[in-house]
């Protein structure tokens, strides 16, 4: 069974590794026909395993078809439709306003397979909005306008596809309330039992944020309550992803697993001293099973609060099937109940494994049963050869000559036998006489002193060996928690490089006393605060925070200790992550496994540095995706350089999402230069992001020197210039050379004071970087030196706006190829249609960000260009 469950899991994740969805009638006929060859003798096993694996293909692909199915038309994108329908989820207040869920009822465009569930913005109206953003509760209900754009996400080499993570949520558009009408709130709430529990999460949420509103730590308290970790600090988030405890912030299995155990116990211990019509409740339902069934309870309300996230699905599962057996008097396999687990999370949502908290989830668990497993193996056959021993001396023991007066004894039933003291024993010769067989001659202090304090021979015995049993308890359950902390450190690492190129070092012993610390103290005190009504919720939910504040102190303190507490590693790639979790299992099996102490060898390729090997005089580009605004990212064979940083918080966060992350997954730790073009926000605004995250040797900017740029750049050690025309070095054989603009004070807009480099390899292949200049900029470069313009790849000047990419500019520089870095359907309309035009006309190759994704080209004796939406393209993708 756990094979063909196995086989099931695989089949949902090969669909999602699909370009596009697959032909019914053919995988329905296969299906049938291996569930047909089941049938016959030896290949039963083998065709069943493989009819699952077509079952769950094709019950993906269903699943998947039917909600695309769900679309806005591209004639609609960017039109104000009016919009009938309620409020979803949480609500996020954020600095640009307020973001939300709207559940569509009906829309004003009378389309048939308009998206269910759109995301929208309530914008403030600092921000030129004419209605501010009102409290907004789940289930409220309101007709309103809103201007809305299919669901599209950034597209970038070594990162998480943001796009399938909205299809998962089936969030099938995204958009803006509008200013067309103003938004009108109806009477009727919508109702329903989701809905009840999401208004719940609202309140609770409120009334944490009342309690603790001035407390620094409130969003971890909120995320702990609710699951919603919005409200969590950049602070608080910086410390527990250098010591690996961001798990900690969110009700994962560990949370819901102690509420079930605590209910367990509670409900348990109850349920032994309740009667029913006279007679004890155990008699009419055993305590265990009902112990087991207020688990289940208790972690499904638990699980209810987390918004059902993947890892609270998979431990309601687990309980689920776990107490299911239990009740109808079976006690399933762990590895039975894991695989059930398995296949009811992907049952429920089959895009959960492209999300990182699903395998993270589902292996610490597989690391901990392996582990256990491990474990008892080991256990057992430690107590098989004390047994062994045991048997073996007591063969070779004398015969005792009272061995058989005393069974005489046992079998008559005397009093001795019977533990009664050997000084009052009755001689059974002589019934009229008690004869003293055994009175001490005379007793030590010490036998003095147990008999006073306790006159009942044995029971100083009896005492000292249940302190030696609890000892011995705590000892056997203090090496279990490190082996089963070892055994998910040692698991997890693979998949933590994979997902986020990084590991924390300190993270093992972080979570030594964290864990705990949050289990006991923290999750606790909040769960106190949110059963408990007001005011006495208060002193619950202040402790909750103050145990908090203590560990968060504790874990600031740990990571203070080290320079690096991150360890960051190349994404690998999947014979490398394949080859690391083959060494993990065979790491963690049992003792005497042959060839154990070779495990570790499976993990040099992942260690080995996986990223790209520029040869000598040769180089690459990578143009981001990041949005409306640019970054780029050049790479010799020992040197990188990141032209602008893409836009800051007021947009995507390019700095701290897209460009700190994509260079640490390429394996690039530090930048030898950084160029900031000029100070508009979408080419500057994530620098600080990026000085912060990756160290920086140099800062070259075209940036006014009252800029905080400077200053950051000078509190993180890197040297700082202003670029400027005629500045030109060499990197491994690759020229470059800065060619706008002049030395001196900058005037006119920052548009015109825009770095414009270019960079030639040894075979004279060449890119040119254009920033922001205009027309006029244009002009002064073609008649400075016309000749020093030519490429063979251009990035279009302002992303193609209308102010720039002039003919004459474009017969200078004579481009192969163009890229075009913008933000799909961006509020400036970038390409311009005249202007990308003339690009067609030249039969220049484009690739443009918002349809093809990040873009990569090779420099070497030939260019070659590759579209992340073509090589890496997903069923789901929006070209």
């Amino acid at each position: 069974m756990r094979a063909i469950l196995l086989g099931f899991a695989a089949g949902v994740w090969w669909l999602q590794q699909q370009a596009q969805l697959p032909s019914w009638l053919a995988w329905f006929c296969a299906s049938l026909c291996l569930c047909g060859i089941g049938a016959r003798g030896a290949r039963r096993r083998s065709a069943f395993i493989l009819a699952a694996f077509a079952f769950g293909f094709a019950y993906a692909a269903l699943r998947a078809d039917v909600r695309l199915q769900a679309h806005l038309p591209v004639a609609y994108e960017q039109r104000d439709i009016a919009l009938t329908g309620f409020v979803r989820g949480l609500p996020e207040a954020q600095t640009d306003g307020v973001r939300f869920l709207f559940e569509v009822e009906s829309n004003g465009a009378g389309l048939r397979d308009f998206p269910r569930i759109v995301r929208l913005l309530w914008m403030p109206a600092e921000r030129g909005h004419a209605n501010a953003p009102p409290t907004l509760v789940p289930g409220q209900r309101w007709t309103l306008y809103a201007r809305l754009k299919r669901a599209h996400g950034n597209a970038n080499f070594g990162l998480r596809d943001s796009e399938v993570a909205l299809l998962e949520r089936n969030i099938r558009a995204t958009g803006a309330v509008s200013n067309v009408r103003a938004p009108r709130r109806l009477r009727v709430d919508a109702r329903g039992p989701l809905l009840a529990i999401e208004r719940m999460r609202a309140r609770l949420r409120g009334r944490i944020e009342t309690v603790l509103a001035d407390a620094p730590h409130r969003g971890i308290i909120v995320a702990l309550a609710v699951g919603a970790q919005s409200s969590v600090s950049d602070s608080d988030w910086a410390i527990m992803r250098a010591t690996g405890t961001s798990h900690l912030v969110a009700i994962s299995g560990l949370h819901i697993g102690f509420v079930a155990g605590l209910a367990a116990l509670l409900c348990g211990f109850a349920w032994k001293r309740m009667r029913l019509r006279g007679m004890a409740a155990p008699l009419w339902v055993s305590a265990p099973k009902i112990a087991a069934l207020g688990a289940a309870i208790f972690a499904s309300c638990y699980a209810a609060l987390a918004g059902f996230n993947v890892p609270a699905q998979r431990v309601l599962w687990m309980l689920v099937v776990f107490g299911i057996g239990f009740i109808g008097g079976r006690r399933p396999a762990s590895s039975l109940v894991f695989c059930w687990a398995l296949a009811f999370v992907l049952l429920a949502d089959p895009w959960a494994v492209t999300s990182p908290g699903f395998w993270l989830s589902f292996g610490a668990v597989a690391a901990i049963l392996h582990g256990i497993a491990s474990v008892g193996r080991q256990a057992v056959r430690v107590v098989e050869d004390a047994e062994t021993i045991a048997r073996e001396m007591e063969a070779r023991e004398p015969p005792d000559p009272d061995a058989g007066r005393q069974k005489a004894n046992v079998r008559t039933g005397s009093k001795a036998a019977r533990g009664q003291p050997a000084a009052l024993v009755r001689d059974e010769s002589n019934d009229s006489a008690r004869v003293p067989i055994a009175s001490p001659a005379h007793t030590t202090p010490l036998e003095e002193a147990r008999r006073v304090i306790n006159p009942s021979p044995g029971a100083f015995q009896k005492l000292t060996g249940a302190c030696r049993r609890a000892a011995s308890n705590g000892h056997r359950h203090a090496l279990s928690s490190l082996r089963v902390q070892y055994a998910v450190t040692l698991a997890l690492a693979p998949l933590t490089i994979y997902w986020f190129s990084q590991i924390p070092l300190i993270g093992p012993l972080a979570n030594l006393f964290a864990i705990p610390w949050v289990s006991v103290l923290v999750t606790p005190a909040t769960l106190a605060g949110l059963i408990l009504p007001a005011p006495f919720d208060a002193p619950a939910l202040h402790f909750a925070h103050a145990s908090l504040s203590m560990m968060i102190d504790a874990l600031a303190r740990l990571a203070a200790t080290t320079n690096s507490p991150l360890w960051h590693l190349p994404q690998p790639g999947a014979f490398a992550l394949v080859a690391a979790c083959v060494g993990v299992a065979w790491a963690l099996a049992p003792r005497g496994w042959p060839l154990r102490f070779a495990a570790p060898l499976t993990w040099l390729p992942l260690l080995a540095s996986a990223n790209h090997v520029t040869p000598h005089g040769e180089f690459r580009v990578t143009a981001l995706d990041i949005g409306q605004g640019s970054s780029l990212v050049v790479e010799t064979r020992r040197h990188t350089l990141v032209f602008d940083a893409g836009p800051g918080p007021e947009s995507t966060h390019a700095g701290e999402r897209i460009v700190a992350p994509y260079l640490l997954a390429a394996g690039i730790r530090s930048l030898d230069t950084l160029v900031i073009s000029h100070s508009d926000s979408d080419h500057a605004g994530g620098a600080p992001a990026v000085l912060q995250g990756i160290a920086v040797e140099q800062l070259l900017a075209s940036l006014p020197a009252s800029d905080l740029l400077w200053s950051l750049a000078r509190a993180r050690g890197a040297e700082r210039l202003r670029c400027a025309a005629g500045q030109h070095w060499t990197w491994d054989g690759v020229d470059f050379s800065m060619l706008w603009p002049d030395a001196g004070p900058l005037t006119g807009k920052p548009n015109h004071q825009g770095c414009v480099m270019k960079v030639t390899n040894a075979e004279g292949r060449s890119a040119l970087f254009t920033a922001d200049i205009e027309a006029g900029d244009e002009r002064t470069l073609i008649a400075r030196d016309r000749a020093a313009l030519h490429a063979d790849v251009l990035i279009a000047p302002h992303h193609g706006s209308r102010t720039s990419s002039t003919e004459p500019f474009l017969d200078s520089v004579k481009p192969l190829a163009a890229i075009f870095q913008m933000g799909y359907l961006n509020r400036f309309h970038h390409p311009n249609p005249t202007v990308y035009a003339r690009y067609q006309l030249r039969e220049i190759a484009l690739s443009r960000s918002d349809e093809d994704g990040a873009a990569r080209i090779d420099f070497g004796q030939e260019i070659a260009l590759e579209r992340f939406r073509q090589t890496h393209l997903r069923y789901w993708m929006n070209r």
